[in-house]
């Protein structure tokens, strides 16, 4: 029993490094490795081993960090944006409401002015009938009184003179 799992895990093992050796032969096979390996680079790393494993488990093992940066930069950029745009509502908001008490502060004022000078526009007008109508009565007295004294000489030299000629 035992020999028969070893042979089993043998022919697993088999038909992993078959599948491996696929893998390895369809990557050398691709146009962007075969430019890659015959670049200066590929071929310095070709030739160093060591140096490619360590930059490989670099790359690999830096990913995750680089990502989480990444991460955070576009989520900072997106609370910016929303923070921008929330302030720029409130200050907005602020603003107009601010606005409108203004406006209904000018308003109030703007109505207490016109009652004040419509209450002083009648009160000067009311005044300036009533002196007008007095003085109107006053010589209305004045010609009543001078009119039985039509008949009287004239005292006014200018008028004697006129008459004299």
């Amino acid at each position: 029993m035992i020999v028969a799992e070893d042979h089993n895990k043998a022919k697993e093992m088999q038909e992993l490094e078959k599948q491996w050796h696929s893998m390895v032969r369809s990557l050398h096979s691709n146009s962007n490795v075969v430019a890659f390996m015959n670049s200066r680079v590929g071929q310095y790393l070709d030739d160093h081993p060591f140096l490619a494993l360590s930059l490989l488990v670099f790359i690999a093992v830096s990913a995750l960090p680089v990502a989480f940066f990444l991460i955070f930069i576009v989520a900072t950029a997106i609370m910016a944006c929303i923070g921008v745009i929330v302030m720029e509502v409130v200050v907005v908001a602020i603003g107009g409401i601010t606005l409108l008490c203004v406006l209904c502060g000018l308003g109030a004022l703007s109505l207490g002015v016109s009652g004040i000078l419509s209450v002083c526009y009648v009160a000067v007008s009311t005044l300036v009938n009533y002196w007008c109508a007095s003085r109107g009565q006053i010589r209305k007295q004045e010609v009543n009184i001078s009119l039985p004294q039509k008949n009287a000489p004239v005292l006014d030299p200018s008028a004697s003179n006129g008459k004299n000629e």
